[in-house]
């Protein structure tokens, strides 16, 4: 019993530790949604501008629009990461926070290689398609005019992706041993002993009992061997008989 309480009451901490970090792993992602949702509506509005001066077919789509579609796609994608991650937090499952962890180590390892292949080339934009929007230039302008903003904001956001990785993943530990915990309490079997051992049922048991709490059998055996009467003279004293009997008028 003493196994018992004790897991029952680590669980009761283990579920309150998993709820504070599922919050702030869901508030993380709620953070990190603000830049994907930017990035769609970013996409599509230089895809509503160019539509606005040049006819759209979707054949010609990405030729023309290819640094639009890349951006929708890229916050589509981080949008589906970070539902995945919201999802994982609000369920705490082992498979969906796995899931999420691995998601999110992919993207975080492609993020990293594109920010070092910028950082190392220097003529990165020679190696891209031509972009006929010119889209891709007026934000390359709006980088180098803001060098320090646009640092600090990429900082912030790599450090809280790497944050919602670490709780992922320490999230995902604790429930992986919470479950644990649950199967050894499941084979662990309590044996309980009574407080007080009933004791042993009389010998006899009387077949009739009288309403008053006398036994006939015994008062009957206890009068014959008082007054020396043996069962052979056919002669018994029933006292059931005896209260049976009518009261004289």
């Amino acid at each position: 019993m003493a196994r018992g309480r004790s897991g029952r009451n680590g669980a009761g901490g283990g579920g309150c530790a998993r709820c504070c970090l599922g919050f702030l792993l869901k508030f993380l992602a709620f953070l990190q949604a603000f830049a994907a949702v930017s990035a769609v509506l970013y996409g599509a509005w230089i895809v509503s501008r160019w539509a606005r001066h040049h006819e759209l077919h979707l054949d010609h789509l990405l030729p023309d629009l290819w640094f639009a579609c890349a951006v929708m796609a890229a916050g589509l994608l981080y949008c589906a990461i970070l539902l995945a991650g919201y999802v994982s937090a609000e369920i705490s499952s082992g498979c969906c926070l796995c899931f999420y962890t691995v998601l999110a180590m992919a993207m975080l390892l492609l993020e990293a290689s594109v920010a070092g292949h910028l950082l190392l080339n220097e003529h990165w934009m020679q190696d891209l398609p031509y972009d006929r929007t010119g889209e891709l230039n007026n934000l390359v302008s709006f980088v180098q005019n803001n060098l320090d903003l646009c640092k600090w904001t990429a900082l912030a956001t790599l450090a809280i992706q790497a944050l919602s990785l670490l709780l992922a993943m320490v999230l995902r530990a604790m429930v992986s041993t919470s479950s644990d915990d649950y199967d050894s309490d499941e084979d662990f079997v309590v044996i309980r002993r009574p407080l007080l051992v009933a004791q042993g049922a009389p010998s006899y048991l009387p077949t009739t009992s009288d309403p008053r709490g006398v036994h006939p059998q015994l008062w009957s055996s206890s009068m014959r061997q008082k007054y020396g009467l043996n069962s052979s003279s056919g002669y018994t004293y029933n006292t059931l008989d005896h209260q049976n009997a009518a009261p004289p008028q």
